[in-house]
């Protein structure tokens, strides 16, 4: 199922695909939905759309946005179109992706949280089982037929439908062609190169990626090892420290010789004023960075991640949507802008300024994304990408692991014992325990 997934990303990415379709609803339970009377309570469905028609915004309504400081220039380009269509005044606060659902289970209740947010897909059970977020109702039927297959299945959760996609991610293998014409096939390339490359003195190194994080760190565990079992939905079948899985955090561990620094001190800002000054290689980094490397200069490339331990390195994949709030004063204009930021002519606007992949199935198709040799480069990494589980108990697994992959780059702690603990960590979470949060 895995792999029918992965194939159903790469679709969307390269086939020409019919959009459109008959939107009919209900405009009475529309307006009804404008009329209702805010309060700190979960705000009501909104009812379905009418074939061409918007949602009818709130009276006086203003909107507050959650975002990643990479997708900003976004953000605020798409919300001075809003504004000057619909006179709503959207604020724009920085917040990265994978903070908002923890940021919102405290101030979603307390009324001071984004009225619309956006969050990888596999944030999405634990936000519906905390009741933060609405479905996207009005604009249901548009969605599902825009955007592709993998990006709505992605969004819905138990059959219900709550995003609005925007694009769809992995990460891949940047390489300074000015310093390495062609990208490595394997990582003990990278560690040869180091060899004679890396002067830790001058700020120059091999390769770099967010050491302490994860999401970049699951190749290492994906060649031998999993996250949940059954496609990323049973908790109770934890891979995590399989034989496999142990091999593949004792290479990670390795590759502290050739980036001799602490897990936490590898951030995104020092990646990339390293590569865009010309002393980092190669730096594992998804698309949202295109647009900062295009801007400074840098002459790079992108290719799938080298093959660890001679296997090919899976990556996490995932999709990012925009989310309404249940709580927000003003739903009906949040979903009026959910909607209007994840148009087709919006996610091209995105891939033009940031370089984030479209996951409306027409916007794959546009001339501009599909001529784009770095996007290619990405879309050989989703052929062998992981999607990330949305269950709630992933929750549970990011703490615990992170300590582990930090226990063995930092500390040396033995592969094995640090993956044990961790899965330990996340069984007592799972079956009783107060879920991280």
């Amino acid at each position: 199922m895995k792999k029918m997934l992965v194939l159903t990303m790469i679709a969307a990415l390269f086939v020409i695909a019919a959009c459109g379709g008959n939107n009919s609803g209900n405009t009475n339970s529309a307006n009804n939905a404008a009329n209702n009377t805010a309060t700190n309570a979960p705000a009501n469905n909104a009812g379905s759309e009418a074939e061409g028609e918007d949602i009818t915004p709130e009276e006086g309504a203003s909107l507050l946005v959650w975002e990643s400081k990479e997708e900003r220039p976004f953000i605020e380009a798409i919300a001075k179109e809003f504004t000057e269509k619909y006179g709503i005044e959207v604020k724009f606060e920085e917040l990265g992706a994978a903070d908002q659902v923890n940021k919102l289970i405290s101030d979603g209740p307390a009324g001071l949280g984004a009225d619309v947010v956006v969050f990888p897909h596999d944030n999405l059970g634990k936000a519906v089982s905390a009741g933060l977020i609405l479905p996207n109702d009005f604009y249901e039927e548009q969605s599902k037929s825009e955007n592709s297959e993998l990006a709505v299945n992605a969004v819905t959760y138990e059959g219900v439908m709550y995003g609005y996609p925007r694009s769809v991610e992995t990460y891949a293998l940047f390489y300074n062609k000015a310093l390495s014409p062609e990208a490595p096939k394997t990582f003990e390339e990278i560690v040869e190169f180091a060899k004679t490359f890396n002067d830790p003195n001058a700020n120059k190194f091999a390769l770099m990626w967010e050491v302490g994080n994860f999401y970049f760190n699951y190749p290492f565990i994906s060649t031998g090892g999993y996250v949940y079992g059954d496609n990323g939905t049973n908790k109770d079948d934890i891979g995590l420290n399989t034989e496999g899985a142990v091999e593949g955090l004792k290479f990670y561990g390795s590759l502290k010789e050739i980036l001799p620094m602490n897990s936490g001190d590898v951030t995104y800002d020092i990646k990339k004023g390293l590569f865009t000054g010309g002393t980092l290689a190669f730096d594992i980094n998804g698309p949202w960075t295109i647009a900062d490397y295009k801007a400074a200069g840098i002459d790079f490339g992108v290719a799938p991640l080298p093959t660890i331990n001679g296997q090919p390195a899976s990556s996490f994949s995932g999709i990012k949507a925009f989310y309404v709030n249940s709580y927000s004063k003003y739903p009906n204009a949040a979903r009026l802008f959910a909607r209007f930021a994840s148009t087709k002519e919006a996610q091209l606007k995105d891939f033009e300024i940031t370089g984030a992949i479209p996951a409306n199935t027409e916007a794959t198709a546009d001339p501009s994304v599909q001529n784009n040799e770095i996007v290619k480069g990405f879309v050989e990494q989703f052929n062998q990408s992981t999607p990330m589980p949305s269950i709630p108990e992933m929750g549970n697994v990011w703490s615990p692991i992170a300590a582990a992959f930090s226990d063995v780059w930092n500390s040396g702690k033995d592969a094995k014992e640090a993956l044990d603990n961790a899965v330990q960590q996340i069984k007592d979470a799972n079956n009783g325990a107060t879920a991280a949060q």
